[in-house]
């Protein structure tokens, strides 16, 4: 059942048929209070657009800290960036225009699902927090996006596996056009939660896709990068990780210091090469860099991909020049550009062809490994200590070259 805040009862009677016939009405804030609190069971909260918004965010605050688990959808008549911002800020999971119904079921169809997992959570769950996953190559154009999502596409397929992707490319990340997703927020909008996002917050910014994934992706507009500091990137990961099961880190090709944020949170990184010199070269630089930070190279998974193409070097030319065995080699198939331009994964579209058999190949029998061997082993003090000095002098080499 669901409570609707609502004092119109011709209104209220008219949201019945989106709320579910179950719907309670309560009249006032204390009067919800006083009902979520009669009831433990009941987990949400709609309130009508027409409830003065200072009213509804004070409600929505309070909940946050008392009822966690409770999820706030609040509805407007007119929606706009200030009421969103405000809403976040307040805990509200999801704003929903006042005329649009089939938005307000699917919001709060989301909501309960949400509240669900942090009712099993606060009831005393032990389960474990959801491991990171980074896939990074040091030279554009090698098929971060095309691994990430397919991926997380194939993690997320046994509809058990809770799976969030991450867009880190944040001036120019293509997550949202290759699953074929119109996202209406972005990791811009965590900013406005900065210091206090929790998974509610986290939750009204994600965009679930059908194979079951979420995806936290990137601005739409490249000059909002520059307002997204690497402190927010970590507190996300910290939240993502007691939400989902698997984080996986789409990024750009560089040691940005929000790449060097997410290898310092994850638990296994794909490592992307081509067959091309300068591909494999920036790749060999990548891993000395890695060695530098003190990331364990027992949790690196190299991969080559578009593998089979005839361009003058071998996989053995690769295997020597890396110093490192391949977990996976990926041929080139015309299948994924055309997956890409469907904005559906090459695992979805196309799960037979060579491509799909090898992707799926590398998350079975490499990734999952691997981030089973990252929970077994976690890293000792020294090494994260380690890490963390590699990553000062990687700063001052950088500050020094800028120079």
């Amino acid at each position: 059942m669901t409570f609707l805040w609502e004092t119109d009862h011709q209104a209220a009677e008219n949201l019945r048929l989106a709320l579910g016939h179950g719907m309670r009405v309560v009249e006032s804030a204390p009067a919800a209070h006083r009902s979520l609190a009669d009831d433990r069971r009941e987990i949400l909260l709609v309130i009508g657009p027409d409830i003065d918004l200072t009213s509804a965010l004070t409600v929505a605050d309070s909940l946050r800290l008392e009822r966690p688990e409770v999820g706030v959808v609040l509805m407007r008549r007119r929606l706009d960036v200030g009421v969103l911002a405000q809403s976040l800020r307040a805990g509200v999971r999801e704003v929903v225009s006042a005329d649009d119904l089939s938005s307000l079921t699917e919001a709060c169809s989301r909501s309960q699902q949400l509240s669900t997992r942090l009712a099993g959570l606060a009831g005393g769950s032990e389960a474990a927090e959801g491991r990171i996953v980074t896939v990074f190559s040091a030279k554009g154009g090698c098929g971060k996006t095309t691994v990430s999502t397919n991926m997380a596409a194939e993690l997320a397929l046994d509809r058990t596996t809770r799976v969030l992707l991450i867009d880190l490319d944040l001036a120019f990340g293509d997550v949202a056009i290759s699953l074929g997703l119109m996202p209406e927020r972005s990791i811009a909008d965590v900013v406005a939660m900065a210091g206090h996002l929790d998974a509610e917050g986290l939750a009204s910014v994600v965009t679930h896709h059908d194979s079951g994934l979420d995806a936290l992706c990137a601005p739409a507009h490249p000059g909002d990068a520059d307002r997204i500091p690497a402190a927010v990137v970590a507190e996300v990961l910290r939240v993502a990780k007691k939400v989902y099961d698997v984080v996986v880190i789409d990024t750009p090709p560089a040691f940005t210091e929000h790449v060097l944020t997410s290898f310092d949170a994850c638990d296994a990184s794909v490592l992307l090469a081509t067959l091309d010199i300068p591909a494999v070269k920036n790749l060999r630089l990548a891993l000395d860099t890695l060695d530098l930070l003190g990331h364990p190279k027992a949790n690196r998974l190299l991969v080559l991909n578009r593998a089979d193409a005839k361009v003058g070097l071998s996989v053995d030319d690769v295997t020597t020049a890396l110093h490192h065995e391949l977990a996976q080699e990926i041929p080139d198939n015309r299948a994924v550009t055309a997956a890409t331009n469907r904005g559906v994964p090459v695992v979805l579209h196309e799960p037979k062809n060579p491509v799909s058999l090898a992707l799926k190949a590398l998350v079975r029998e490499r990734l999952r490994p691997a981030i089973k061997m990252a929970v077994e082993s976690p890293m000792p003090v020294s090494k994260a200590a380690h890490r963390a000095n590699g990553r000062r002098f990687l700063r001052r080499a950088e500050a020094g070259s800028q120079a």
